[in-house]
């Protein structure tokens, strides 16, 4: 994998030789799955040469699954580790909520023996991955055939809601995380203020990742069900109840197969709110260069989205239409971005 010349990416060890044919390990920690992944750098990118899924919450700690794919895969002497976390980091360390791991670059270092250890937040990775995507990984919601020069936007509705962005240097793209699906949810209309009433009772704060992500979609749906009182086949609530947390594909299938009304309406919410979240996001990071929409859920209801409708919802604003109805926006259709970011991360990070 090389770097896409769309995404001219701020890597200055790039240019060192010394930065090529060297070992790798790339992790992306999730909540569900952890993926292991073990690369060699060359010519400006990354080649994956092994990737396995590990169960996550059958380990106590990210060592235990980093220790067990060393030995399974019987691997010397690998230089260094990226590793992509679902939360802040903070001088080499987070603590991700969804995982209860504490995570330390330093101990990872001292205890494996790597000459580099690096950790970004996961949609910092996945920035750094969306710029080894081929065109073809690119599918437009809307595009005027490229992408412009400017900052670009990145949002991704999954186990919970990434948000980060590039800023545009004038000759770089330089990815940056943010933790913005934290920030409050408002709502628009009177059924959005019913909506509204019924998190604050479950959550008291309500952020955007309380609806969009796999509980906000269920979240969602439970509104439509318990509120609004909108009639659901018997069927569907025992799947529902065995669904394990897969609601989205469950809903998402009796959307498009079965034709299920309240499961429509649940993913046209939904797919609203992400595009007002999405014209949020782009402004406050005044994203010219454009919008990329990734995650575990856009790559799951991709069949359900209507471009069109998505991009009209898209450019709605008080002032700021002019602009927005010009921004390419663009669905990710691969769900690696952030291992491989990681890696690549590790790789080039500096001189």
């Amino acid at each position: 994998m090389n770097l896409n010349p769309k995404f001219p990416l701020f890597l200055p060890g790039v240019k060192n030789s010394s930065n090529d044919n060297v070992s790798i390990i790339g992790a992306n920690l999730r909540e569900d799955v952890t993926t292991i992944a073990y690369y060699v750098s060359g010519n400006g990118g990354i080649e994956t040469k092994i990737q396995k899924n590990y169960p996550t919450k059958e380990y106590s700690a990210f060592s235990e699954i980093l220790t067990q794919f060393i030995q399974d895969e019987q691997l010397e002497n690998v230089q260094r580790l990226g590793v992509s976390v679902p939360g802040p980091v903070l001088n080499g360390r987070s603590n991700p909520a969804r995982l209860g791991w504490s995570l330390d670059v330093e101990e990872y270092k001292n205890t494996f023996g790597f000459e580099e250890v690096t950790m970004l937040n996961d949609q910092e990775a996945s920035a750094y991955g969306i710029a080894l995507l081929a065109d073809s990984d690119l599918d437009a919601i809307y595009s005027s055939g490229h992408l412009e020069k400017g900052n670009v936007a990145i949002l991704a509705p999954g186990n919970g809601l990434g948000e980060a962005g590039y800023f545009f240097d004038g000759k770089y793209l330089r990815p940056f995380a943010t933790e913005g699906g934290h920030s409050e949810f408002s709502p628009r209309t009177n059924v959005e203020v019913e909506f509204y009433q019924f998190l604050n009772n479950i959550y008291g704060i309500v952020s955007w990742e309380n609806v969009l992500s796999k509980t906000g979609l269920f979240n969602i749906y439970r509104f439509l069900r318990d509120v609004k009182r909108h009639p659901e086949p018997e069927w569907l609530s025992e799947r529902l109840t065995n669904a394990n947390g897969n609601f989205t594909e469950e809903i998402f299938k009796a959307a498009v197969e079965e034709n299920v009304m309240i499961c429509k309406i649940a993913l046209d919410t939904f797919l609203e709110f992400l595009a007002r979240e999405a014209n949020n996001l782009t402004l406050k990071l005044k994203a010219t260069g454009g919008l990329l929409i990734t995650g575990d859920i856009p790559h799951i209801i991709k069949q359900y989205i209507d471009k069109e409708k998505f991009y009209e919802k898209f450019k709605i604003s008080d002032k700021m239409e002019d602009m927005l109805k010009n921004i390419p926006i663009y669905l990710i259709n691969t769900d690696t971005t952030s291992i491989d970011g990681a890696a690549l991360y590790a790789a080039y990070y500096k001189d």
